[in-house]
Parts: C-alpha cells; sequence; structure tokens
C-alpha cells in the first residue's frame, strides 16, 4: 500500500509542475473580503423568483431520482450481464451537465431536460450499486426457493427483506447528490438555485449569493425532517403536478438530432451547402475531422484533464489524513470533534462546482480554482467517512499515549486500507468533475465540449463527450484492479453510506 501511494503522490508532483497554476486577478484579497462580508450580511428579502427556484432544484432531484431508481433496480436484477454492465458504466461516466447539453437540442432547455440529465446518470449508479449490496447479502435464503422460480421472484422474496434498509440509506444519500446535481444545472440556465447563484456572483451580489447558499445548506440539512421514505410521495405528487411538462420535443426532431445533427460534419457538408440535406460517405474527409479534432481538442482537453484529476486526487487524500483526526473522538474533545463536522459538512454540501466558481472569482481561469474546489469537497467526504471508521475501531490493550503516536503507530495503520478504498471509489468522481469544471474557463475536456455546444457543433461535441465518458470508465477499470491487487475491498460504494450516516 505504502509503494502504491508513493507513486501516485510521485505522479501528483510531476503534473504539478506541469499543471497550469496562476492567480492572474489583481487583487484577490480585496475581492475575498467583500465576499466576507457578503457571507456576514446575507439578504434573504432581494432573491427574485427564489420560492420558484427552490421548488425546481428539489422537484428536478426527486422526479429524476424516482425514475433513476425504477431503471437502477431493473438493471440491477441483470448487472452480470457483460452489455449490461457497459451500458451502465457508459451511462454514468457522463456527468449531469453534459446529459443536459445532450438533452438540450431533443426536448429544448426546461424542466424535463434537467430530470433526464439527473435520472440517466443516477440510473447507471444505482445499478452498480443496488447489484453490489445484492452481491454481498446472504444468499442462502434465495437459494432456498423453488428451482423454477423466475430472477425476480427469487430477488423479491430470498433477497429484497435483507437488503431493503440497505438500498433505503444509499437512495436516500443520493437523494442529497441529486439537490447538488439540481442545483448546478442552474449554471447552464436552467431555473434552479444555481441560476441565481450563477448570477449573483457574475454581478458581485454577494450577500444574495450568500443567502442563496445558506438556503441551500439548510434544504440539504433539512431532508431528514421532510424527506423521510413514509411520507417522500407527497413531495414527489407535489413535483409531478405543479412542475413544467411543457417541451419543444418532437418526433422529427429527434430523429433530425440523431440521423442528421450529431453526424461528423463531413457527411453534412455537401449537402448543407447546395441546401438538399444529402448525407455522403467520404472515408479520407471522415478521417481528417476525426484526426484533427482529437490532435486540436482532444488530446489537450485530456491530458488537462489528467493533469487536474491526480493533481486533485493526491491533494484530497493529503487534505484527509490531516483533517480525519480533528473529527475523531479518539483524539479530540466533542466541541473540536463538533466543530470538524460542521465544516466538514459546509465542504460536501456545496457542490464542487459551486466551490470552484467561487476561488475563480478570486484568482482567475487556471487550475488552481479546480484543485482547491475539488480536494476540499472530495477530502471533507472522505474526512468525514474515516473519522467514522477510525470511531468504530476497538482500542487495543497497548494503546499508544499522545495523539501523535496513536495517529502513526495506532489508528493510520488500522484504518489505511479503507482509506485507500475510499480514494480509489472517489477517483472515478474526480475524474468525472476535473472534466465538467472546463465549463468554467479551466482547458479540460469540458472546456472543449461547452466551446462545441456554444458553436452549434453537436457532432464534435458528442465526440468530446464519448471520450470524456471512455476515459472515465477506463480509470475506474484501473481503479478496480488496484484495490483488488492491494486486497482492499472492492464493492466500497455500498458501503460508503451505513445506517443513519449522510454524505455525498
Amino acid at each position: 500500500m505504502l509503494r502504491t501511494s508513493l507513486y501516485f503522490l510521485a505522479i501528483a508532483c510531476a503534473a504539478f509542475f506541469l499543471a497550469d497554476i496562476s492567480v492572474t486577478t489583481l487583487d484577490p484579497w480585496q475581492e475575498f473580503a467583500r465576499m466576507g462580508r457578503g457571507l456576514l450580511t446575507p439578504d434573504f428579502f432581494n432573491l427574485p423568483d427564489f420560492g420558484q427556484a427552490l421548488f425546481n432544484t428539489v422537484s428536478f432531484a426527486l422526479v429524476g431520482l424516482t425514475i433513476a431508481v425504477v431503471l437502477g433496480a431493473l438493471l440491477s436484477l441483470f448487472f452480470e450481464s457483460t452489455p449490461v454492465r457497459l451500458f451502465c458504466s457508459f451511462i454514468r461516466a457522463i456527468h449531469e451537465l453534459f446529459w443536459a447539453f445532450i438533452f438540450m437540442p431533443i426536448v429544448g432547455l426546461n424542466s424535463v431536460c434537467g430530470i433526464l440529465a439527473i435520472a440517466i446518470p443516477y440510473s447507471g449508479i444505482f445499478a452498480k450499486v443496488y447489484a453490489e449490496i445484492r452481491q454481498e447479502s446472504d444468499q442462502r435464503p434465495a437459494e432456498a426457493l423453488p428451482p423454477a422460480s423466475t430472477r425476480f421472484s427469487r430477488f423479491c422474496y430470498g433477497t429484497l427483506p435483507l437488503i431493503f434498509g440497505h438500498l433505503k440509506d444509499y437512495t436516500s444519500y443520493r437523494f442529497e447528490c441529486a439537490l447538488r446535481s439540481s442545483a448546478i444545472l442552474g449554471f447552464i440556465g436552467l431555473p434552479t438555485l444555481g441560476y441565481h447563484l450563477e448570477t449573483a456572483f457574475r454581478e458581485g451580489l454577494y450577500s444574495e449569493a450568500a443567502a442563496l447558499l445558506y438556503s441551500f445548506y439548510l434544504l440539504i440539512i433539512s431532508i431528514r425532517i421532510w424527506a423521510r421514505a413514509k411520507f417522500i410521495v407527497i413531495p414527489l405528487l407535489i413535483s409531478c403536478l405543479f412542475i413544467s411538462w411543457e417541451t419543444s420535443f418532437s418526433l422529427v426532431g429527434l430523429s433530425r438530432f440523431f440521423l442528421y445533427d450529431i453526424l461528423p460534419w463531413p457527411m453534412r457538408a455537401e449537402g448543407f451547402y447546395v441546401g438538399t440535406g444529402e448525407l455522403v460517405l467520404v472515408p479520407l474527409e471522415l478521417g481528417k475531422w476525426f484526426w484533427d479534432i482529437v490532435v486540436s481538442q482532444a488530446l489537450p482537453g485530456i491530458w488537462n484533464t489528467m493533469l487536474l484529476t491526480q493533481i486533485a486526487l493526491v491533494a484530497t487524500a493529503l487534505f484527509t489524513l490531516a483533517t480525519f483526526a480533528f473529527a475523531s473522538r479518539r483524539f479530540f474533545s466533542a466541541r473540536v470533534t463538533g466543530c470538524t463536522y460542521l465544516l466538514f459538512v459546509v465542504l460536501r454540501t456545496t457542490p464542487e462546482y459551486i466551490l470552484a466558481y467561487i476561488f475563480l472569482q478570486l484568482w482567475g481561469p487556471s487550475m488552481l480554482p479546480a484543485i482547491a474546489a475539488l480536494f476540499l469537497h472530495n477530502g471533507a467526504i472522505l474526512a468525514y467517512l474515516t473519522a467514522n471508521n477510525v470511531n468504530a475501531l476497538e482500542s487495543t490493550f497497548d494503546a499508544a499515549q499522545g495523539r501523535f503516536n496513536r495517529y502513526l503507530y495506532e489508528v493510520l495503520p488500522r484504518c489505511y486500507g479503507h482509506f485507500l478504498a475510499f480514494l480509489f471509489y472517489r477517483w472515478e468522481v474526480i475524474m468525472r468533475e476535473s472534466a465538467i469544471l472546463g465549463i468554467l474557463g479551466i482547458t479540460t475536456l469540458g472546456f472543449y465540449i461547452d466551446s462545441a455546444i456554444s458553436r452549434d457543433h453537436l457532432d464534435t461535441a458528442l465526440l468530446l463527450i464519448c471520450i470524456t465518458a471512455g476515459i472515465n470508465m477506463s480509470i475506474d477499470s484501473f481503479s478496480q484492479v488496484i484495490r483488488k491487487r492491494l486486497h482492499i475491498s472492492g464493492h466500497v460504494a455500498s458501503r460508503i453510506i451505513g445506517p443513519g450516516e449522510s454524505g455525498s
């Protein structure tokens, strides 16, 4: 484990010197002071359309998650099938913002676009995690059923009663994640809290931005009150009844999107210029088009995305190792651990995209805002989980005296394997976020995808999105290989949130 950790540290150090890390703003501290004053003086009385934005944020998340639970549960029953597993891996490898970009030309910039952007990737996530929970459960009750029983019957009567609590806990956790996804969809124009938050930051209205952030924190913290499993059907029905279902969808538009708009430009160019819409397959021109995109956009985007991912991954690890002890009862008093937990709640509740946007205002467009946002958000999650894991350890008879010795010689050796398991599980997530942060102007793959969409080059955007998904799938597979070689849990996702816990 130590050797693997040192390899990753060396790679991150090399990436740090190759990355674009700089501060380009003239006076970041003055802007930081203005933000600080805004955080201390939130303006809750000057938030136009706040109620509608809050309703949309909850509705997009709730309806999208409901669809994802149904689809994910069905897919999980056939997850052992290689085509199903690859399909789920592909759809969850594409970030919600990228899915919104894909659906926008089909249904328009509306509620349906936001719901589908959450439902599709979350279906792949649920399929994987539900399948892992099912595979780790006791199989004897299902095996005791009559041989003629169908797979669905075996699941409902032999497995579901055993794993229902774990499924409910993980689904509740994912609802919190869906609320964050719903909020950041506002940064591309959908009418959620993120839309007003982006407007407030862009115009320097930091008191209004603070009010929006605090409202979002209260929304996340209050989930356990208004989103209990017994009563969740009520807000779900309200969302379905009062959300806007108007779209610009048409079969003609759908067929045009799949059969014309996303096809490579060389196939459409001749018909476009003469006005016939005819498609022509010229292999040489098609190869040149593909090569130009790979050289001028894909390779630079992949390079910067991987640099950012590796730096953020190791920075997340270092942040976790440096802070989890402050949240553990084995090291500090309840007052210290309580304050640390509160800090972790704020950091893990705030989406990386919003954190990066805030740091971008302070430091300008480089990888520095993205690195800070990624390691603070993911580090808070891992530190929270690691602290909980440490609190559950039984004390040994020869426990070390003193916090520093206890940390190095007793606690860290015993929790390091689980920590690496959590870290490698987050690797895929960090990669997805590194790509999407390019929308903010950082030259990762998301930057080139956003540029292609703004120029209405849907063929280029879709190719780059598929490349992003392929890289993410490769990282997920590589992470599983490393976990197996290190003999650490290969099913971390199903254990990240235990009964009664909450995370990100």
